[in-house]
């Protein structure tokens, strides 16, 4: 059975949800899948795949996130990977975009660009005048739990694929 890790950089909790309703469909699908912070992982040893995921703030990933991609590289080179951005809040992009730091990373890695799911703000959880002025402005939760379980639907599918043809 592949083991997948799902990592994440949140700051008010909302890539933390995304990232575990990730790994709960997975699991779902019989991967033995894990979720953890990317603060809280030394390491990729043990896991066939991973599952990269940031918020976004200003168009750039959580310094988090970019650090451990960055420490991380060539293990998540040598195993395959998915990577989602979430933030975007109102009304939804036409085309949700990546970030142009999110696409530079999956082309190093040589996979897709990531994936983006809208995000949430609750001023009650926003840190600091401006975080809560933005959070005031923007409230609500703007993510899609179908498309966000069918991506990762799409993942398992594409690793039962993989281990299938072997």
């Amino acid at each position: 059975m592949q083991r997948v890790l799902v990592l994440y950089a949140s700051k008010m909790g909302s890539t933390k949800e995304i990232a575990e309703a990730v790994c709960a469909e997975l699991a779902a699908h019989g991967l033995r899948a894990k979720v953890h912070d990317v603060l809280e992982v030394r390491a990729l040893d043990g896991y066939d795949a991973v599952v990269l995921g940031s918020a976004v703030y200003a168009a750039r990933w959580r310094r988090s996130a970019a650090r451990f991609f960055r420490r991380h590289r060539q293990e998540l080179a040598a195993r395959r990977v998915w990577l989602f951005e979430s933030g975007w809040v109102g009304t939804r992009p036409r085309t949700p975009a990546a970030t142009r730091g999110g696409r530079r990373r999956a082309a190093r890695l040589g996979v897709r660009a990531p994936a983006v799911f809208g995000g949430r703000l609750d001023p009650a959880l926003a840190r600091g005048a401006l975080d809560r002025a933005i959070a005031r402005k923007s409230t609500g939760d703007y993510r899609d739990w179908d498309e966000i379980r069918a991506w990762a639907a799409d993942i398992a599918r594409a690793l039962a694929t993989a281990a299938a043809t072997g």
